[in-house]
């Protein structure tokens, strides 16, 4: 009996021990202070990257190409980062809008500096303020760039191309945002493609060579993000860098590591993102197509993931294109499966993946009928208590039979006193005499403790659950209960639970338990009140149970 009592405390901590280090994961590096001041701009040098003529591929090193880069550089010249983006400021912007975005492209560069998510508001409390993912303020950046290295002339990200148009709206058809640039007779134009109803954007680079000499350059894709502050210091996910590859699956390149050294890796297809919460921006290549992936730290907290492509060499009077795809938007899962390999691992939900996934179709499915992510929540909990039943009915049988045997344990304590041997022999003898069981209901709590945590990822992870409402005071199931009213309902069935399961013999014990409920009600307080949800619907279910089992072993005896 004081065994199994030691060890359901033991696997209550070992489950709040498991919770925060899910917490925790990919964070606990130290912040270092980034010294480098590396350029956010690839290099091509003699030697090219042409993996066909299987030739070097160019590192990410200080070559004539960065130094141009950092002499251009305000924040090289000792002004601050804010400074730079403040200039950038200055250039013509067009404006693009879709059924799902609101975008800014800025003419340096003919990248995208703002990226508002119009089907996705800041809060359910402001609908009509969209999410503004990409971003170029002096506080926080983050944004998508791309260009071409070369030693003849090219626009890397850095230059200013033209357009016709300062604005652009979406019709019923795909909508064709072009920029030009042009320099001793090499003429390159930029092309967005924007379809309806689609976060995947196409960024197609046509090259025309009108000179009367041969061109050769590289095309560069990368995504630039300042370190920015966590959402919540109780509650982490992770926010970084992140590359697929066929040989090392997904990676996550986090912004410590980037600070550590820089990445240098040729890769065949795969992907490279920068995620965060419930979004993510990354590139796509042809998956046929070998690229060096690499990433730089600059200053301010400012880092860099991107990837270069093979060379491409045009003759005189020829042209090319180069096609490229841009992904940003939120982590639907049945959507990013259909953009890449793999690309719906984003939705990171870590070691518990091989249930999650499972769980996460389970719920997608019952919420196709139900139509409210909260009932879900309770069917599904249903479904997992209807699993476990058996499980959970031996449980509570063992724990009803060792409540009938409370007052001869404790006449047993009582006779034998300090002779600690005597004592758990004779426990011992009575167990095997009355076929009880102490460790019976250990079980089907350490096998509920992985599915706990697979549920708490997919409401963490998953963005159908981000504002998504219940009912009543319950408006969003991916935050705390702005009421506690859900944590409060938990203690108070946990603590329920509790009076029906046999009272430990040792006054200490005794204790530790009934305070198990309120320490677990603060705990949860700062839970996604979807997790609290299933918690609570889980214990008044197992409450039912175990009062049935209880009372039919109170009467049969």
């Amino acid at each position: 009996m004081e065994s199994r009592r030691f060890i359901l405390v033991g696997i209550i901590c070992a489950l709040a021990f498991l919770l925060w280090s899910e917490w925790q994961r990919d964070y606990g590096h130290s912040d270092a202070t980034v010294q480098k001041e590396h350029a956010a701009l690839p290099v091509q040098d003699d030697r090219q990257f042409d993996s066909a003529a299987n030739d070097s591929v160019p590192s990410v090193k200080d070559t004539p190409v960065d130094r141009l880069r950092i002499e251009k550089s305000p924040a090289k010249a000792g002004h601050p980062a804010g400074e730079q983006q403040e200039l950038s400021q200055k250039f013509p912007k067009v404006e693009v809008k879709t059924d799902v975005f609101d975008l800014i492209i800025s003419t340096q560069g003919a990248d995208i500096i703002s990226a508002k998510l119009n089907k996705y508001p800041i809060s359910s409390k402001t609908p009509d303020i969209p999410f503004e993912l990409l971003k170029n303020s002096s506080s926080e950046q983050f944004v998508s760039q791309s260009g071409i290295v070369s030693k003849q002339p090219a626009p890397d990200h850095h230059v200013v191309y033209k357009s016709v148009r300062e604005s652009y709206t979406m019709g019923d058809e795909a909508l064709v945002v072009p920029f030009v640039w042009e320099k001793e007779g090499i003429r390159i134009t930029k092309v967005y493609t924007f379809k309806p109803g689609s976060y995947l954007i196409q960024v197609n680079y046509r090259i025309e060579n009108n000179s009367n000499k041969d061109w050769r350059g590289n095309v560069y894709r990368q995504l630039l993000r300042s370190k920015g502050e966590r959402e919540s210091r109780l509650i982490y996910t992770y926010t970084g860098g992140v590359i697929y590859s066929e040989e090392e699956k997904y990676e996550k390149i986090s912004f410590d590591d980037m600070a550590e050294h820089d990445l240098d890796r040729e890769i065949k297809g795969g992907w490279m993102a920068m995620i965060q919460h419930y979004f993510l921006a990354a590139w796509i290549p042809d998956p046929e197509q070998t690229n060096r992936f690499y990433s730089r730290a600059l200053s301010d907290d400012r880092y860099v993931l991107g990837m270069l492509a093979p060379t491409i060499s045009i003759k005189p009077g020829q042209s090319k294109q180069f096609d490229n795809q841009l992904y940003v938007g939120p982590k639907d899962q049945d959507t990013l499966s259909k953009i890449a390999d793999n690309l719906d691992l984003t939705v990171d939900y870590g070691y518990v993946s091989v249930l999650a996934k499972p769980l996460f179709w389970l719920m997608q499915k019952i919420d196709h009928y139900l139509g409210n992510w909260g009932w879900t929540i309770v069917v599904t909990t249903l479904l997992i208590k209807l699993l476990f039943y058996k499980l959970s009915a031996t449980s509570y049988r063992s724990m009803a039979n060792m409540r009938k045997l409370t007052p001869r344990i404790q006449a047993i304590r009582e006779r034998y006193g300090e002779d600690r041997q005597r004592m758990s022999q004779a426990m011992m003898d009575l167990y095997k005499k009355e076929k009880v069981n102490p460790m019976g209901g250990c079980l089907p709590v350490l096998i509920q403790i992985p599915v706990f945590i697979s549920l708490y990822w997919v409401l963490l992870e998953s963005v159908e659950f981000r504002q998504a409402p219940f009912i009543l005071w319950i408006q969003d199931l991916s935050i705390k209960d702005p009421y506690y009213i859900l944590p409060l309902i938990m203690g108070a069935s946990m603590f329920i639970q509790q009076r029906l399961n046999p009272a430990p013999p040792d006054p200490v014990q005794a204790k530790v338990l009934m305070a198990l409920p309120f320490i677990f009600t603060l705990f949860f307080a700062f839970f996604p009140a979807g997790l609290v949800l299933y918690w609570v619907v889980n214990n008044i279910l197992s409450i039912a149970q175990q009062w049935m089992i209880t009372r039919q072993i109170e009467r049969a005896g």
